[in-house]
Order: C-alpha cells, then structure tokens, then sequence
C-alpha cells in the first residue's frame, strides 16, 4: 500500500488534510455505489430473515474489551473528550467489528483495536478549521500510544485505522486494525453487515452500550463536518450516498 497516495491512510490524510481530488472522488463514489448495493442486498435478507447472522455464534468471551495500559489510556482520553453517545459508539464499533473479524477468522490486535473504536471519533467533538476530523482524532490516539510505549509500527497502524475508517470501502488490504474498525463502524452506524452478526450479538451490545440518541447526534455531527471540510469524504457522502437517510434507516431504534 502507497500510504502517501492512499486516501485515507495517515500519510495522505496529514499531507491533504482530508480534501479530495477529483479522480479521488470519482473513486470513491464507485465505491458508495458498491457499498449500497451490498447493504440494499444485505438488509432485505435481514428484513425477510434469510439473514446469515441467525446461524453464527460468537463466544461472549471474545468480545471483552482487553485491559492493558494502551486501552486504559484511551478509554481515558475517550472519557474525557466525548458525550456518552459517541462514547459508546466507540464501545459497540469494537464488538461489532471484533465479531465480524470472529466470524470472518480474522486475526486482529485487539488492544489497537479497541484504542483505534474509542478514539476514532473524537475529531467530532473536538475538531476546528478545515481539515478532516480524523486527524484531531489521530492526534489524540498519537499522545495515547507514546502515553503507553506503543512501538512506531504499531503507532502507524492505529492512526491509519483511524484516519481511513470512513472511507466508503475499506478491504482487509488495510489491515486488520482498519478493516475491523470500518467494519464495526458501519455496522452501528448505518447497520452495513448488521445481518452477518448473530442477534444476541447486537441485543448483548446494545444493552451494555446504549444508543442514547446516536442516530439524531451523528447526523447533526456529520453535516458539521461536511460543512467544516467541504472538499472531504465526509461532504462527498452526505451529497453521493445520502448519508443521513442510510444512518435514519439503520436497523436500530434510535
């Protein structure tokens, strides 16, 4: 992977500040397009339960949040910048994205991942001026990993993760770390994959991380976004992937 020609990744997103080119833009809407397509297929199977999700298991054990230095150190950063819906945003995109990884086989480290869950949207409560919201993000998850003795490499694969995880497709590519956490966050956001995961995954989650208004504040936080960067992946999926329909349509209550 060319990190400094990947859109996304934290090389390009420091040298670019987050705002596309036009090819770039091209790219990613044939990647929306893709992506709604899956979910469109995805969500009627779930509506008619033909969804795979009914079948699968995860253990419960394998969905524990890890305790170590580097994930205390981020809850703590998460605690201290977010309101408790994007806090427990963060606690449901590392389940959902940990389960996915479960049932794909994917090995993934989940002390990065949980970090990268708990700080990936921090930019959209702290962020100011007009560069992508990741990179406030990223800054946060960059004092988080010296905090806790994070080696450089590791360090890169938690920003990358971070800085790429709203892009419209993110493939394993990426890996694991990036391709977890898009994952999971689709999933909570506008419910892409949700009918890969066993129910009781989602009920379990849900209840031990509630929603508290999510889909009213993400949508509000979102136009904010894309009003700050207006050249940045954000504002490209508000106007090509009616963005704030996909989040009101997820299959949650609110």
């Amino acid at each position: 992977m060319d990190a400094e020609r990947t859109v996304g990744a934290i090389q390009w997103t420091t040298r670019t500040g987050g705002r596309l080119e036009p090819g770039e833009r091209r790219r990613l809407v044939v990647d929306l397009a893709r992506v709604h397509a899956v979910n469109a297929v995805g969500r009627f199977g779930l509506l008619v339960g033909l969804d795979r999700g009914r079948r699968a298991y995860v253990a419960p054990e394998r969905l524990v949040p890890p305790d170590s230095p580097l994930t205390r150190a981020a809850a703590q950063a998460a605690h201290a910048a977010l309101p408790v819906t994007l806090l427990n945003h963060g606690y449901r995109t590392y389940a959902f994205g940990r389960a996915l990884g479960e049932l794909e086989q994917v090995e993934v480290d989940s002390e990065l991942l949980l970090a990268a869950a708990l700080l990936h949207d921090v930019g959209l409560a702290l962020a100011r001026g007009r560069e992508d919201f990741t990179l406030t993000s990223a800054r946060v998850a960059r004092d988080v990993a010296e905090q806790a003795g994070l080696s450089s490499a590791s360090t890169r694969e938690l920003l990358t993760a971070i800085t790429m995880h709203h892009n419209p497709r993110v493939t394993r590519q990426a890996g694991p770390v990036a391709y977890l956490l898009a994952a999971g966050a689709g999933a909570d956001v506008v419910g892409l994959r949700c009918w890969e995961l066993p129910p009781s995954v989602v009920v379990d989650t849900v209840g031990a991380y509630p929603r508290e208004g999510f889909k009213a504040y993400f949508t509000r936080a979102w136009a904010n976004e894309a009003g700050r960067v207006p050249q940045g992946r954000a504002r490209l999926m508000r106007r090509y992937g009616a963005f704030s329909a996909a989040v009101a349509l997820a299959p949650f209550d609110e």
